[in-house]
């Protein structure tokens, strides 16, 4: 069996890198029987923040078997979608509508999933074993999967980093009854260097290899679903869609290089996307400009709040008009963030007018409460 696994393993390999993976790893199911401890000590903090799909379904999430029983391997492969430029230099634009560099591109799910079901089927024709395929998109953990299948390890910014790609590496999973060949595990080779740690605008990170969602910009700007507390909306800046610090500063980018892959490449329109014209966007706009892009599922409401912070940020009053049409938006969402964003342009009397202007008796209590805070 050996023999024909490292056949049908350098016959997957060898696809993987046709349909322009960087890498593939095996692991077996139970490589990492540390998982379910460190899943259930995450949630009892309550580091998922509001992602209760987190704890809905931890229970399946814990192991590979708990999702799948029959599972016995399961082939790990990466995608580099590194950035042309150091996002870091992103950030000194005020006027800039900041995406996060895996956004600025195609939806990663979609490139992956066709690719990966390519390859889950070369593999059930050579065995006659069952797959699933999987991109981010069930409870998987794929990131200690990757560092198990020797694709990378986790570093203490908890992301992936890879000798080839740096921080920058797209993850899918294959889940597969055939047993093959497992691979070595990588060993987590970040030294003493905390560059991710120390950059954080907000201490996102209790310690190395933890991150607590709840002091996250990249959650609050994309999963959140209600205003951005108070807190962390200076910290957000210009980042309307994401946060890559982390990410940017590791030593080991200095290996990356920018995507070959073209339907990877990043979108110019998105990566130099002006802050005003995306105070603009009505909600058709918004679903044209981002289709087929991670930020459509954000949806018009929630991008339009975070560009409200960003506008706030800026300290630019050309905003203001853009900023006072919003202010009669029909979300709450939006409303109350204009009218954050408005107080932060504007003086004490300038505002109170305003506020005597927008204000009704069937006015949110949460968005009138935004003119006080």
């Amino acid at each position: 069996m050996t023999a024909d696994g490292d056949k049908i393993l350098s016959q997957l390999r060898a696809r993987a890198q046709d349909l322009g993976f960087d890498s593939l790893g095996v692991t077996t199911a139970n490589a990492r029987p540390d998982l379910p401890a460190k899943l259930k000590a995450a949630l009892e903090k309550g580091w998922h923040a509001g992602m209760v799909w987190m704890e809905e379904t931890g229970e399946r999430r814990k192991a590979p078997a708990a999702l799948w029983s029959d599972v016995r391997s399961i082939i790990m492969v990466g995608l580099n979608y590194g950035p042309s430029e150091d996002p870091m230099t992103r950030l000194a634009d005020p006027h800039l509508a900041n995406v996060s560099v895996y956004a600025q591109r195609r939806d990663y799910h979609d490139v992956l999933k066709g690719r990966l079901k390519d390859l889950a089927g070369l593999l059930a024709r050579r065995t006659g074993a069952e797959v699933k395929v999987f991109v981010d998109t069930a409870p998987v953990m794929e990131k200690p999967l990757a560092e198990a299948a020797g694709l990378g390890w986790q570093g203490k910014h908890s992301v992936v980093v890879s000798r080839k790609a740096g921080s920058w590496l797209f993850l899918g999973a294959i889940f597969t009854t055939a047993e093959l060949p497992a691979d070595t595990p990588h060993k987590e080779s970040c030294g003493s260097c905390t560059r991710c740690l120390d950059i954080c605008p907000t201490d996102a990170f209790p310690a190395p290899f933890q991150l607590d969602a709840r002091k996250c910009l990249a959650y609050y700007s994309v999963e959140h679903k209600g205003q951005i507390p108070l807190g962390f909306r200076r910290p957000m800046g210009n980042r309307v869609f994401g946060c890559d610090d982390c990410l940017a500063v590791c030593p080991w980018n200095k290996f990356a290089r920018r995507t070959s892959d073209a339907k990877l490449a990043a979108q110019e329109a998105i990566r130099t996307a002006r802050l005003g014209d995306m105070l603009e966007l009505t909600d058709a706009d918004f679903r044209n400009f981002f289709a087929r892009t991670p930020v459509k599922r954000l949806g018009s409401a929630r991008f339009l709040r975070n560009c409200l912070v960003a506008a706030g940020n800026s300290k630019d009053r050309t905003y203001l008009p853009a900023i006072t049409r919003l202010l009669r938006h029909e979300h709450a969402l939006v409303r109350g963030m204009a009218v954050w964003a408005t107080r932060q342009l504007v003086s004490e009397s300038e505002a109170a007018a305003m506020r005597a202007a927008t204000m009704t008796e069937e006015s949110e209590p949460e968005v009138n409460a935004e003119w006080t805070l």
